[in-house]
């Protein structure tokens, strides 16, 4: 069973830096979009980034100003969020997801049929 892998978050302080990493097994990078959200308590997942097979990117979340990056590395299997000078509204479990195909221009939930369980991030203020 196909099934995706977020690590790297933890409790960090307010202008320190985090690399997430979601393991993508097999050779899904070769034919699937993958995608970063994120949800606080009391709101609905919002999408960050997705990036697609061909190394094209969408950025779905524009309050992010540059501090966010999505990154893939076919060989490791891997796609990364890095996140730089932390906030404490970055707090949020980070989510990754996948879709066959193409990466959308709508970053709504129902896009993406596979997705992680999530890592919590914590950012002390």
């Amino acid at each position: 069973q196909l099934q995706l892998a977020e690590s790297g978050g933890g409790l960090v302080q307010t202008g320190g830096s985090l690399r997430l990493s979601c393991a993508v097994p097999g050779d899904m990078l070769d034919s699937y979009g993958i995608a970063w959200f994120r949800q606080t308590p009391g709101k609905e997942r919002e999408g960050i980034f997705c990036i697609g097979e061909n190394d094209d990117r969408w950025d779905y979340l524009d309050s992010v100003e540059g501090r966010l990056t999505i990154t893939r590395d076919g060989a490791r299997k891997m796609v990364y969020l890095d996140i730089n000078k932390l906030k404490p509204e970055d707090t949020a479990v980070y989510y990754c997801a996948a879709l066959l195909g193409l990466c959308p221009t709508d970053s709504g939930e129902s896009n993406f049929h596979l997705w992680g369980r999530g890592t919590q991030v914590t950012v002390a203020s």
